[in-house]
């Protein structure tokens, strides 16, 4: 689903269930240590859906790596951003002299647990919150979205970005969202758009910024 979001130079694969067949280089293998079997399944199988998704552009198999805030570390000229929630793993790549920034994320539907909505939605979104249309848990969207955001700039910024330092604007009838950024940003950061969906189950959101 998340490739109905992104725009065709983009490619996506996505699966509902781990991959009982997915392996990892040992290059990946040592990143996660002594995890559990149900983490290893996880970061496997969203680990073959980059793979697969760089195959579609063209590229070998090839280890995929973690830079020091985890973030993974993608093939010479490639954008590529991972997600995985329950029931949902997905990657999008592409190459980035087609994107600039891109980023994905994948969240359950439903509204935020308790104390998290604090944590995360400034006074204009909670404001925009009181009057949202009903049937969607706007907070999860927005949650969602600032995931993305983060995706899309720490590759490019190499620093944090926290949840309050960007202000998201949801336009529901279009399925688009917008991002006014608080704080210095790389050039073509300052404002970020992106769109989102809520269907089986599932928050998904995505930032694709043309090259």
């Amino acid at each position: 689903m998340i490739e109905r979001l992104l725009p065709q130079a983009v490619s996506c694969r996505a699966v509902r269930e781990d991959d009982p067949e997915a392996r990892l280089f040992p290059e990946e293998a040592a990143i996660l240590g002594g995890a559990v079997e149900s983490r290893q399944r996880e970061f496997a199988t969203a680990r073959s859906c980059a793979r697969q998704a760089l195959a579609q552009l063209g590229l070998p198999p090839a280890p995929i790596l973690r830079g020091a805030k985890r973030e993974p570390l993608w093939p010479a000229g490639i954008v590529g951003s991972i997600t995985h929630c329950h029931g949902y793993r997905a990657a999008a790549v592409a190459f980035s002299k087609d994107i600039f920034a891109l980023g994905i994320d994948a969240e359950p539907d439903g509204p935020l647990p308790d104390g998290v909505a604090g944590h995360v939605l400034r006074a204009e979104e909670r404001g925009w919150l009181e009057h949202a249309p009903r049937g969607i848990a706007w907070d999860r969207v927005i949650f969602s979205a600032k995931e993305s955001i983060y995706k899309a700039w720490f590759p490019l910024a190499g620093r944090w970005l926290d949840f309050s330092d960007a202000i998201v604007t949801i336009d529901p009838r279009e399925g688009k969202f917008h991002a006014e950024l608080l704080v210095e940003a790389p050039p073509g950061l300052a404002e970020l758009g992106g769109r989102f969906l809520v269907a089986e189950g599932l928050v998904l959101t995505a930032i694709a910024v043309l090259a």
